[in-house]
């Protein structure tokens, strides 16, 4: 009885145990933890253990390379290994992703495996995101519950956004507003490149390392990796120094590395015969009975390059997107054949798309494009993707004089095809992409080869059949396709090129704050790979500089809606508005004319010498002539003009305001180029003239400044005519002394006439002495006298 009791307590004490286990189990979160704290505590020190132990591991290198030697440890590693892309694969299939991490035949093994990892992270964090979210009571899906009488904002359609058929443009209920499709929360395409993505502040160098179809070859710059790798990546690098340190680096090099690799192809491209005679158009194949291809696999795009080489000519086209990039992402191409249409995502390919250089590159092949000035830029810049023999369907259709050139105008004319245009401002980053983007990226390139007969067969209609207009537009074409892309570069003064579009008037302060404000949207737009737009639009920038808020919170209500990186920055938005607010207040006149050159007297708001010739108006080659004629006038009008300063008091006290006015209008009939001379005679304030902010103080100080150097010219030109007056009369004083010499020294061997008289007399005399003593020998009697005397 006694071993009977004791079996049925100890029974009973099995049983009451099992029992609390299994209320135990029941209310533990998982097998061996009570709660969500235990669990992580446990995982926070399994964790905190493999990093300890990876810790201990071989360091990369020398260390790791000698241990690798030893056969044992090489195949520990190769064994752990296994195991863990084992488990990592067990939890990618868990939760539904890709998991080929032990796929070790594929040419990008690691890239790959890379790749699968960051995806399967995102997947299982937002996963928990939403797990989360859900457990705290929130529910994306669920539609927010609006209060009593509201109602929700309409739908604002407006003309630029209606789509309206044409043929019944009469009927009521006929318009279809556009799909703005944009994707929220979208993963950024730029975090799964190969290549970072280069915004720093330095020269665009072409990405080319290969280079197919060529005449002349590829300069030692681009295909030597070492030199190519080294290049200036500090962004706080000015731009003027690191052009400088990387000219330095290159040395020879520089010339090859802005130059175009195709510029010799291109300049030696002649058009063949066939391409300048009269085409048949050849009919497009209905859409719905054409084959699409999606590429985007190395493999799809290397059978598809293989294609386009066979082909005598194809369509491309791109979609780009600018808003969320600094420099900006294609993210499509699309080419079509006469049979085919491809769509190829350059967003997954964007580093193997070099690979149809071959086909671009090739001058027996034509690639048709339409608006091509863009397309050529962003090839160059994302790909390294280069064109020759390229036909631009807009410059034909501008040779035709065609009531539009866009592409949408050139189907509905040739094709009778109203395209769709719902999708032109959707966000082509989208993946997987809708079947609505899809098809209207096919429209864009499946009509445009018969467009291309079709304006080949009218260039050459519209001029009697003569090549000339059709070889024009070849010439255009190639010229499109020598375009080298300029990559964006930040200088001190690329604020003031915006601010001159801007009609708005700064002191001192608010120009200061623009000028720290642009700075600090493109330093941290190229950094976090953000276009400036995103960063902070202008005329956001605009308002904070004009209102210059005293507070952080200021800055926000300047900017509605309140771009993200604002938010996060306002702080060091507060830092730049406080720097510019401790600079002297001064009004600051809007300089019209940035770049004067002070040798030009003329000036004015007007003044285009230094523009632009995008921002030059378009004139008439006759209007052209009158302009030239007229700039040659006034240049010979201010050449024999010497302006000086006028005397203000003299002409006040001499003549009335409105005898002053009616002199100038009188004046004005007299020379009708008096008007774009500086006034002379105008009443000017007295005060105005020592005000250095005023435009009179500005003419004034230029007005002696040429009285100034007309009076130096002047004293200069009496001081040179009084030395070369001096130098004329020392040398006629030299000439009168030499003379006055020589004079002399002629008299000294001539006798005057007393000493020549004295001669004569004295051999008279002596003739006269000696003829007597002659005669008085012969005759002695014939001298006596009457008295008796001698003579």
């Amino acid at each position: 009885m006694s071993l009977s009791k004791s079996n049925d307590d100890s029974n009973r004490e099995v049983l009451d145990s099992n029992s609390d286990t299994n209320e135990e189990d029941k209310n533990e979160l998982c097998p061996g933890f009570k709660d969500v704290d235990a669990f992580v505590k446990h995982g926070f020190g399994v964790v905190l253990s493999a990093t300890k132990a990876s810790a201990g591991l071989p360091q990369p290198g020398d260390e790791f390379d000698f241990y690798r030697s030893f056969p044992g440890f090489q195949e520990f590693c190769e064994s752990q290994g296994d195991q863990i892309l084992q488990c990592m694969s067990q939890i990618m299939q868990h939760h539904g992703c890709r998991s080929h991490v032990k796929d070790r035949n594929k040419l990008t093994a690691v890239e790959e495996r890379f790749d699968l990892v960051v995806d399967s992270n995102d997947v299982i964090l937002e996963r928990a995101g939403i797990l989360l979210d859900e457990a705290d009571g929130v529910n994306r899906n669920q539609k927010p519950v609006m209060p009593a009488g509201f109602q929700p904002p309409k739908i604002v359609v407006s003309s630029w956004n209606r789509k309206v058929e044409l043929t019944t443009i009469h009927h009521k209920g006929q318009s279809e507003t556009f799909r703005l499709l944009h994707a929220k929360n979208i993963a950024r395409p730029q975090l799964k490149f190969k290549e970072k993505i280069d915004n720093s502040n330095t020269p665009f160098v072409p990405k080319i390392f290969i280079k197919p179809n060529a005449v002349k070859p590829l300069p030692s710059y681009f295909t030597n990796k070492q030199i190519r790798n080294e290049r200036p990546e500090d962004l706080d690098v000015p731009a003027a120094l690191a052009d400088l340190i990387h000219q330095q680096r290159t040395q020879e090099h520089v010339e090859d590395m802005f130059a175009h690799p195709y510029q010799y192809e291109l300049d030696h491209l002649t058009v063949p015969d066939s391409l300048l005679s009269k085409p048949e158009p050849q009919m497009y194949k209905p859409i719905a009975e054409t084959k699409l291809s999606f590429i985007d696999s190395l493999e799809d795009l290397v059978e598809l390059n293989e294609k386009l080489c066979k082909l005598s000519e194809f369509a491309v086209d791109l979609e780009h997107h600018s808003y969320r990039s600094f420099l900006g992402l294609t993210c499509l191409m699309q080419i079509s054949t006469r049979d085919e249409d491809f769509i190829i995502d350059t967003l997954e390919l964007r580093s193997e798309m070099y690979i149809l250089n071959e086909a671009f590159t090739d001058p027996t092949i034509v690639k048709v494009f339409h608006g091509a000035d863009s397309d050529i830029e962003w090839l160059q810049r994302d790909f390294g993707l280069y064109v020759v023999n390229l036909f631009d369907t807009h410059q034909g259709s501008r040779a035709l004089h065609l009531a539009r050139n866009s592409l949408d105008h050139l189907l509905r004319h040739f094709c009778n095809v109203d395209s769709d245009k719902r999708y032109q401002l959707a966000d082509w980053r989208i993946r997987p992409l809708p079947n609505e983007m899809v098809q209207y990226a096919r429209t864009d390139t499946h009509y445009l080869l018969y467009i291309y007969d079709c304006v080949r067969a009218q260039l050459l209609d519209s001029n009697h059949g003569q090549p000339g207009l059709l070889q024009s537009v070849w010439n255009k074409s190639k010229d499109i396709s020598l375009t080298k892309y300029m990559k964006p570069l930040f200088t001190e003064d690329s604020y003031l090129e915006v601010l001159r579009k801007q009609k708005r008037s700064f002191n001192t302060q608010q120009l200061t704050a623009f000028r720290l404000l642009f700075a600090w949207r493109d330093k941290l737009a190229r950094q976090e790979d953000e276009s400036t737009g995103y960063t902070l639009p202008i005329h956001m920038m605009i308002k904070i500089s004009e209102e210059l808020p005293k507070e952080p919170q200021g800055i926000i209500a300047c900017c509605n809606p309140v771009p993200p990186l604002v938010r996060q920055q306002v702080n060091e938005l507060h830092l730049l508005v406080q720097q510019a607010r401790e600079m002297p207040l001064l009004k600051v006149r809007r300089n019209w004319r940035q770049h004067w050159h002070p040798e030009v007297t003329l000036f004015g708001p007007h003044d285009t010498s230094r523009a632009s010739e995008s921002e030059l108006p378009y004139f008439s080659p006759n209007v052209l002539q009158l302009i030239n004629l007229f700039e040659t006038l006034v240049d010979y009008f201010n050449q024999c003009f010497v302006l000086k300063e006028p005397d203000v008091h003299t002409e006040q006290n001499s003549l009335s305001v409105a005898q002053m006015k009616a002199r100038r209008i009188i004046e004005s009939f007299e020379n009708p180029f008096r008007m774009y001379l500086p006034s002379t005679d105008v009443h000017v304030n007295k005060n105005a003239k020592f005000d250095p902010s005023s435009k009179i103080f500005e003419i004034s100080k230029r007005w002696k400044l040429q009285s100034i150097e007309q009076q130096q010219k002047e004293l200069e030109a009496k001081q040179k005519a009084k030395e070369e007056a001096k130098q004329q009369a020392k040398k006629a004083s030299e000439k009168r002394t030499k003379t006055k010499q020589s004079y002399q020294e002629s008299l000294q061997n001539v006798a005057t006439v007393r000493q020549q008289a004295a001669v004569s007399l004295f051999t008279f005399l002596r003739f006269s002495v000696h003829f007597v003593l002659l005669n008085f020998r012969q005759a002695p009697q014939i001298c006596v006298g009457r008295h008796g005397k001698f003579f």
